[in-house]
């Protein structure tokens, strides 16, 4: 029965944090789901979490859950705020959505101390500097 299942590979989405008011002292960022494709997406269901070692101690936040109905070709949704205080631990965001019928599912992670402002690029679709994974 393993053999019948087929497993698609995502493509064209993206999860992209962003430093909102970077001016400003306090920078907030904001996390976006993006759908470079060509095709709406429905039912998107994303698992936010963050985990690692900090001073030699394991460290993780809450699971938190998002649902975003539908995300159009082409488009974002912003999601959540993140605490920079996270940014030393592994970010982790599980996504599941469907297209055309089909289910698909990947994780997208942010290593331990990858966002940062020195490692911004500019984001597709938002055109806004941040830190993209797809």
């Amino acid at each position: 029965m393993k053999k019948d299942i087929q497993i698609e590979e995502v493509t064209n989405v993206g999860i992209a944090i962003i430093p909102e008011h970077p001016e400003s002292e306090q920078t907030e960022w904001s996390v976006y789901f993006l759908n470079m494709k060509d095709t709406e997406i429905t039912s998107v269901l994303i698992n936010a979490e963050a985990r690692g070692m900090v001073g030699g101690e394991e460290k993780h936040t809450a699971t938190l859950r998002f649902f975003l109905k539908d995300v159009a070709a082409k488009s974002f949704k912003k999601f959540e705020l993140v605490l920079p205080d996270t940014f030393a631990l592994n970010n982790q965001y599980w996504v599941s959505f469907y297209e055309e019928g089909k289910i698909f599912d990947k994780k997208y992670i942010f290593a331990a101390n990858s966002i940062s402002q020195d490692r911004l690029v500019m984001i597709p679709l938002l055109n806004k500097p941040g830190v993209l994974v797809q």
